[in-house]
């Protein structure tokens, strides 16, 4: 009885578990504290399926800009073959003497001429290329000739000599070489000294025979700029002048009169006084005095030429 009771009358001593925590007795009794053991894997497993998600982001944006990038691809190629289809279409029809009725608009606004008058000049471009092919054919038959005639023989259009030819026989331009060649450079700014390909023949030639006085006085200033720096110097006025002076057979040094002119045509067109013509000065002195335009050499068509170039159009 007095053990019982003894054993009764004392408290269980409390054990210590696995974790370090106490345990009330040794029945099951009930845990003071969550363990760290828990919390830490729940905040492992909260880490891990954040992580899961931010890749599944990261990989669906990359798939749609890796197919963003490729339908972009396949819509520049679809356009560059589409384009390349018209060009080739459009070289076509320059050749057989068609227009397009979208290119014929566009050449109606871009020109002063009618649609009637663009249907003959188009047909005269016809003519001119065949010439050309022509020509191009029998030089490549040439042996001795072959070398020259094959870089230009892919090239489409009205070369140097069919054009010379033309402005020689139809328009009465009775000039230098050097003058000729600077006249077929400057006739289609876009693609200077390149054989004359239709719509630059077209614009190049409303301008020659249709041209306001400022845009005509634009196409002599263009063609006396012999190196193309948007100025003419006193080098170029002397290489222009002396190619269209009649040297006289006394003359002991007949460059010095060219000097002597060059001084004066200088002190006429170098409005701004810095020793050289620019555009700007060229228009000032054309619009004061319109018959310098050609001062220094033909470039433009007498207005017999052209009356009579109309009246044989056909239209």
């Amino acid at each position: 009885m007095g053990k019982a009771g003894a054993g009764k009358g004392r408290s269980p001593t409390p054990t210590p578990n696995r974790d370090g925590g106490a345990t009330a007795g040794g029945g099951g009794g009930a845990t003071a504290a969550p363990t760290a053991t828990g919390g830490t894997t729940g905040v492992g497993r909260s880490t891990l399926h954040a992580n899961k998600t931010i890749l599944k982001t990261v990989s669906v944006f990359l798939a749609s800009g890796k197919r963003n990038s490729s339908n972009q691809q396949s819509k520049a190629a679809a356009a560059a073959l589409q384009n390349k289809r018209q060009q080739r279409q459009r070289r076509m029809d320059e050749l057989s003497g068609k227009v397009n009725p979208k290119l014929l608009d566009s050449l109606r606004k871009k020109t002063r001429f009618t649609k009637d008058e663009l249907d003959a000049l188009c047909r005269i471009y016809r003519k001119l290329v065949s010439n050309c092919q022509y020509a191009a054919k029998t030089l490549a038959s040439s042996s001795s000739s072959a070398a020259i005639a094959k870089p230009h023989a892919a090239v489409e259009g009205i070369d140097r000599i069919v054009f010379r030819e033309l402005l020689h026989s139809t328009f009465d331009i009775v000039t230098e070489e050097i003058l000729m060649e600077r006249i077929f450079c400057s006739w289609d700014k876009a693609h200077e000294g390149l054989p004359l390909r239709l719509e630059g023949w077209l614009i190049g030639l409303s301008t020659f025979l249709r041209g306001t006085p400022a845009e005509r006085a634009a196409f002599c200033f263009r063609v006396y700029d012999l190196n193309t720096d948007g100025f003419i110097t006193k080098d170029e006025m002397f290489t222009l002048l002396r190619n269209c002076l009649i040297k006289q057979p006394q003359d002991e040094d007949p460059d010095e009169g060219v000097k002597d002119l060059v001084e004066i045509v200088l002190k006429k067109f170098d409005l701004d006084k810095d020793g050289k013509v620019s555009l700007e000065d060229f228009m000032g002195t054309v619009t004061a005095e319109p018959l310098l335009i050609e001062a220094f050499g033909q470039c433009l068509p007498t207005d017999s030429a052209v009356v009579s170039f109309f009246s044989t159009l056909q239209v």
